[in-house]
Order: structure tokens, then sequence, then C-alpha cells
């Protein structure tokens, strides 16, 4: 298809007018008509989108108690070290890539290195691994919002089928009493919602009350990225503003509360001793990278439908506070309930403090069954947590969906296939999640958690993506992209974090995550079986290993000298031209030999080859709808 003559390329083949470079005289060529890619509307779907994704379930029920967990206010410090360090420049780096490119999380990666095209298979296979149990969390969540309806709470009570008869409740206070029981609270959890076995070895049956709900998770999900940003820009109008109204309504009843100071001063007290403890920081830097969903290959697919003017710089900052902002202030909504349980009963604060899911299924449904009109509390809590994890998860499962897309555009771009990527990825999603939904499902669900998407698979990650950009492809290169895109260079803070200090702090993080490695353990006291523990291991390495693993099958298909073949694979792909064209026109620089002499000229957003050695050949194709080439 390719004709590999020379090519003399000159500026008179640019239309000056209104600003925008455009090819002329592009010969016809016979395609299969696609759709157009898309993109935002306006800019507040696309802050919006990220919005929904970046603030979910972790702000809610991670953050404030590793807070409390790790000396209060003194964890500010390490948590804002690493937000500075790895976490904006690690969002912005994401962010401006999927806008520079147009590209989903696995094609921008081999426009900029084919040698490092791993890095976007990585972050898909995190994101596949996450979209096979995060959803998991809003079948529970709608679970509990369906038994919210009623005035008695059922784990108010110890008057229910599922409890042991062993727990007990007094009818003077109206509240759970904790004196050597089972809370019903817990009864509820552990024997009517996951109906857990002794151990990983008993899978036992499904769940089908259960199953229901995760299927009208998985047909919510569908709905709202079913038609591309077309639909998601919509939804998030409401999935990610309505949860900041039910934070706000939560936040207002916890601070209202007697004993709802004692939290909060537990929350943010600070002591500095515990800053001694390397744990401390290891907290700090997972949570940043969980929080801010980077390396998810998230944050590039909703920058690819960014308009390539669009500000993504100010954005980004703007995203990043209000993250942190949002988990700092649910800290305070969260904690205010918790010092109420602890005044209600009578115990240390510590002794109600949960984080996870713990938090979420536990310590708050025990806190609502405590207040007055609790239906109310309950119903408004589990539509916030349903909400959170809902926008995080479609948006995803809109990143999988982009990245194979964009992938084979020519085959997904027609007629309703991608809609029936979609349903693909929902359908498979839903049947692998199935085993978290029976008897032994927890014990899976929690490897999945600990491992899949573990903070050192996100910081192996992370490593190669600044690396790359940074050294492969280069930072003040990437700088002069940005200033191509938004009319001016960001200070040079964030390139120096690109160059040295994320890629160090990550590497320096990951390596004390391997040697401070403690297997898991379901409640600190359940051990899995050693093939348990290797599942974990096979979820973790799934990912990581995709990018060593792409760098030598680069490098050993390639042919010629090991220094031609090095120079192929570290080459960069013409990306600076895919801006200000017609819908889905790409110009491509075919070389079929790396060692050309060449020197480039960036106009506007073209690039042409100024000089080529008389010793090889080089072309300038545009390709357009990748279905055709057609030589300028």
């Amino acid at each position: 298809m390719f004709n590999r003559e020379p090519v003399q390329c000159s500026q008179n083949r640019m239309d000056p007018s209104n600003g925008l470079n455009r090819p002329l005289d592009i010969v016809p060529h016979t395609e299969v008509k696609m759709k157009d890619r898309g993109q935002w509307s306006n800019k507040m779907e696309f802050v919006l989108s990220v919005a929904g994704e970046i603030i979910g379930l972790g702000n809610v029920w991670r953050f404030p108690y590793l807070c409390y967990k790790n000396g209060g206010g003194a964890f500010f410090i390490p948590y804002l070290i690493f937000l500075f360090t790895c976490g904006i420049p690690v969002f912005f780096l994401e962010v401006s890539l999927g806008q520079f490119t147009s590209e989903g999380g696995i094609t921008c990666w081999r426009k900029i290195s084919p040698l490092f095209e791993g890095i976007g298979y990585a972050t898909q296979v995190i994101v596949a691994l996450l979209n096979f149990y995060y959803i998991i969390v809003l079948a529970w969540g709608i679970f509990y919002l369906s038994f919210s309806f009623s005035w008695n709470l059922p784990w108010s009570s110890c008057n229910n089928t599922w409890n042991t008869g062993e727990d007990t409740i007094s009818s003077v206070q109206k509240s759970l009493a904790l004196c050597n029981a089972t809370s019903p609270v817990i009864e509820f959890w552990e024997r009517r919602v996951l109906r857990i076995s002794s151990g990983i070895e008993e899978i036992g049956t499904l769940h089908w009350d259960l199953v229901l709900c995760l299927l009208l998770a998985w047909v919510l999900c569908y709905f709202c990225i079913w038609k591309g940003v077309k639909s998601t820009g919509k939804v998030v109008y409401f999935t990610a503003t309505f949860p900041y109204v039910m934070l706000v309504i939560l936040l207002i009843r916890g601070v209202t509360l007697p004993g709802a100071s004692r939290g909060i001063q537990f929350y943010l007290y600070p002591d500095l001793g515990r800053l001694a403890d390397p744990q401390v920081w290891m907290d700090a830097g997972t949570q940043i990278f969980f929080s801010y969903a980077i390396c998810l290959g998230c944050l590039t697919a909703l920058g690819s439908y960014n308009k390539y003017n669009n500000n993504c710089y100010r954005d980004s900052l703007a995203l990043c506070f209000l993250n942190s902002g949002t988990s700092f202030v649910a800290g305070f909504a969260i904690f205010s309930i918790l010092g109420f349980m602890s005044y209600e009963q009578n115990v240390p604060i510590s002794e109600v403090a949960e984080s996870g899911p713990g938090l979420a299924f536990i310590a708050y449904p025990r806190a609502v069954s405590m207040m007055p009109i609790s239906p109310l509390w309950a119903c408004f809590f589990f539509i916030m947590i349903v909400l959170l994890g809902l926008d995080s998860q479609f948006v995803c499962v809109e990143s999988l969906v982009t990245a194979t897309v964009d992938m084979y555009p020519t085959f997904f771009r027609q007629k309703n296939r991608r809609e029936l990527l979609i349903l693909v990825v929902a359908v498979v999603s839903f049947l692998v999640g199935l085993i978290m939904l029976t008897e032994g499902g927890m014990y899976v669900f929690q490897l999945f958690d600990y491992y899949a998407a573990s903070g050192m698979c996100l910081l192996f990650v992370a490593i190669f993506e600044t690396v790359c950009i940074a050294w492969i492809y280069g930072a003040n290169r990437f700088y002069d992209n940005i200033e191509d895109m938004i009319g001016y260079r960001p200070g040079p803070y964030i390139k120096y974090c690109w160059l040295f200090f994320t890629p160090a702090t990550c590497f320096g993080t990951f390596a004390f995550s391997l040697i401070k490695y403690t297997p898991l353990k379901y409640n600190n006291e359940y051990v899995y079986p050693w093939w348990g523990y290797a599942l974990g291991w096979l979820l973790a390495l799934s990912s990581m290993v995709c990018i060593p693993l792409w760098v030598v099958s680069k490098l050993s298909t390639a042919k010629g000298s090991l220094r031609e073949v090095i120079s192929a694979a570290l080459s960069l792909n013409n990306v600076c031209s895919m801006h200000n064209l017609p819908a889905n026109v790409y110009i491509y620089i075919y070389k079929p030999v790396y060692t050309i002499s060449q020197k480039f000229c960036t106009v506007r957003f073209l690039m042409f080859f100024k000089e080529v050695s008389s010793a090889h050949k080089a072309c300038i194709y545009l390709i357009q709808n990748t279905a055709g080439a057609v030589k300028l």
C-alpha cells in the first residue's frame, strides 16, 4: 500500500486561512466510512468526567482512616510531598498526553515511542482487572440501599433469620451494645450480605439477590457510556455532582451530633512521631496513586476527547486540588459520625474506626442506626456510595473501550460495533464478577483488591511513564508540544519532576513495598493457601510484565544491527500533526531505515521533512481513517 519514493514537501501545501494549517489537494481513495471519534461538547463535561473518575470510594472510606491511623494532621506532610512530586506531575502527564495524541491508553504510547507501547498494555490490564471487582462494591451498595427504605433497618436489630441469637441490643438506648457480643450490623454484613464461608477453598453457591444487584450495576454502567462521550458527558452532570450534595448533608448532620468533636480531634490531631515510621510514607504514596486514578489509562482516554487547544494544565491543577480537598472534607463527615458512635457507646474511637468496606458496610450503618430517622440517613449514605462508585466504574470501562477502538478504528467505528464492544466487556466482566458473589467470594475480592490494582503495580507503571516521556521522548520536546496546545509553557517544576523527582520517588516507594511486603490476611486472621497467594501474584505480575515483554519482543523481531534496532524502537511517530485537521485524519512519517539524518521543521501542527539523507528513502503519507494512504 505504501509507495516508498522520496517526497519533497513545501509550505505552499498549507492553507493559512482561519489560522489553521490543513493539507490541500488530497487525492481521494477508497475507504469504509467510519464514525467520528467524538469530542466533549464543552469543558464542563471533561471536568466532571475526570472529577467523577478520581473522586470515588477511596476519598470516603480510605483517606480519612489513613489520616487517623498515621498521625492525624501529621499525615498531611507525606501526603502533600507525594501529591506534588508524583500525583500532580503524572496526572498532568496523562491528561496532556491524551489531549496531544487524541488516542487511547495504548496507541498514545505507540506514537510516542514504539519500544514502550507495553506501558499502554500494562495500564489496560490493570483497568480490566479493576473492572472485574470494583463494581462488586456497587452491588453491595445497591443491596444495602434496597434495605434502607424500611422504617426498621435490618442491621439494627437481632430479630432476623440470619442472626445467631448471640447478639444483644439495648432497648434503653435504642442502640447497639458492643459488650462482648456480636453486633447485628456485623451479622447482617457477614451472614446476610456475604454469607461468607470459612475460606477461599469453600467457594460455595451464588447469592442470586446480589447477582441481580450486580446486573443492575452493569446495566447502569452500560447505558452511561454506550454512546461514547455523547452519553457520558451528559450523565456526569448528575453522577459527579449529586454525591457532593449527599456529602454536604451528611457533613452537616455529622458535626451537629454529640461527640462529633471527639472524632474530628482524632482525625486531625497531629502525632509527628508517626513520621518516623516508613509505613506512613508508603500509605501516603499509595493513596495518591489510588485516589488520582493515574497509571490506569483513564485520564489519557478522557483527555483524548478534548479539543487540541484546551488548557489541560489549568484543568489538571484544579482537579487535583478538588480531589484532595474532597478527601479532606470527607474526613470531617466520616469522623464526626465515628465520634458520635464513640460517645454513644462510651468506647475508644479506635474500636469504631474502620477502613474500606468495613467503614461503608459496618461502621457507618451502625452509626446510622443510632440516629433519629435512620432510614433517611441510610438512603443518603448509600446513594452517595453507589454514585461515587458508578462514575469511577464507567470511566474505567470507557478507558478500556477507547483503547481498543483506537487500536482498530476501521473495524469498531462502524455502525453499532462500538456499542457491541461495550456490551461484550460488560458481559465478560459480569460473568467474571460472579465468583465474588459466592460464599467464598469475599476472599477472591480481597485478592483482586490487594494485588491486581495494588500500589506496587501503579508505581511500576509510573516509573516507565515518566522515563519514557522525560528521557526517551524528551521533557523539553513534550513541553514544546504542551506550549503548542495551551499557548504557554508551564513552570519548569513539573518538567524536573518528570526527569528526576517522580521516577526516583516512585522507584524508592516501589522498592520499599517489595521489601516490606506482607501477605494478605482477611480480617488479619484468615491465612490464604499457597495457591491463593500464587493467584494474587499472578494478578499483580500480569500487568507489570507487559512492559519488559513488549521491549524484548520489539527488539527481538526487528532487523538490522543492535544500534539500528534500538534506534528504530525508540523512534518517534509524528503526532504533532494530528490536530486542526479534518476528523480522523493523521499524518504518518514512514521511515524504512531509522538512521536517517533528518531535521524537522514544525509549521503550525504539520511536520515536514527538511532534509533526507541521500543514502536512505523516506516518505510522508496522509493516512485518512487508517483505510488508505495518500502521498503528500
